[in-house]
């Protein structure tokens, strides 16, 4: 079985990257997974893993001819196998979005679930590429009307390629969710899927550069997370047709 699951939000800030990884180790107790960092421009997952010294990252699979193999660019950390993205401007705009296609299908050939850290932004081609190869899309949002609307963006670009949703989750909570709540359902075609509180735990574990379950894994934040990779419920997928399916997809230009 294989299916793909984009992290997106929209915007910049509402943890991304604690939500990836949190989730893939709460669903690697069950599962194999696979966590790229697909923010190829703004790269943070491989300082939450303590990869700052990796060798080869995804900016090395994603150049005219490869600069390593997806084997040697997978590191195995926390349970999951970990595909990091470096931070170097050349490397960046060196490399081609659209071969993010083919590298997701050759992971997606050796794993049960695939997340994909996605960029905070939806102003570009490799910014919208996750949402577009994903089978679902988790949108991460705080509790306020600005990002719930960020994340209405997310929600329909991902309807119009065709990606389905997986659910909202609520982060860095303070406090009740208030009327913000009451709109997802309706507006979102899916419920909520937990909601983190904010606490130390979590700003604890990304300064000591682990994820928040192998830092503090009895903090309510953790405790968070693993109700929602509960909720999430992976589907089952034909890992050959998957992967045929990512090497097709389109493209946006915009």
């Amino acid at each position: 079985m294989v299916e793909v699951l984009a992290v997106a939000s929209g915007k910049g800030g509402t943890g991304k990257t604690t939500t990836t990884l949190a989730l893939g180790m709460a669903l690697a107790e069950t599962h194999d997974v696979t966590v790229v960092d697909a923010d190829t421009g703004m790269a943070n997952l491989l300082f939450h893993t303590g990869l700052d010294d990796a060798d080869a990252t995804l900016h090395d699979l994603l150049v005219g001819d490869r600069a390593a193999t997806v084997e040697a660019a997978t590191y195995e950390r926390y349970g999951m196998s970990v595909v990091p993205c470096g931070t170097s401007l050349a490397a960046f705009e060196a490399s081609d979005p659209a071969r993010l296609r083919g590298v997701v299908a050759d992971l997606a050939a050796e794993t049960d679930v695939l997340l994909l850290d996605s960029p905070a932004t939806l102003a570009a081609k490799s910014a919208v590429l996750p949402v577009v190869l994903a089978d679902r899309v988790v949108v991460t949002l705080q509790p306020t009307v600005p990002s719930l609307s960020d994340g209405l963006k997310v929600r329909e670009y991902a309807r119009s390629y065709g990606t389905g949703a997986a659910g909202v989750l609520f982060n860095k909570v303070h406090g009740r969710l208030g009327r913000v709540a009451d709109r997802v359902e309706a507006q979102f075609g899916a419920g909520t899927l937990a909601v983190v509180p904010d606490c130390d735990a979590v700003r604890d574990a990304r300064d000591a550069g682990e994820p928040v379950l192998a830092h503090a894994p009895d903090s309510a934040a953790a405790t968070a997370f693993r109700e929602a990779a509960t909720t999430l419920e992976p589907r089952p997928g034909r890992a050959g047709a998957v992967a045929d399916r990512f090497r097709e997809a389109v493209v946006p230009e915009s």
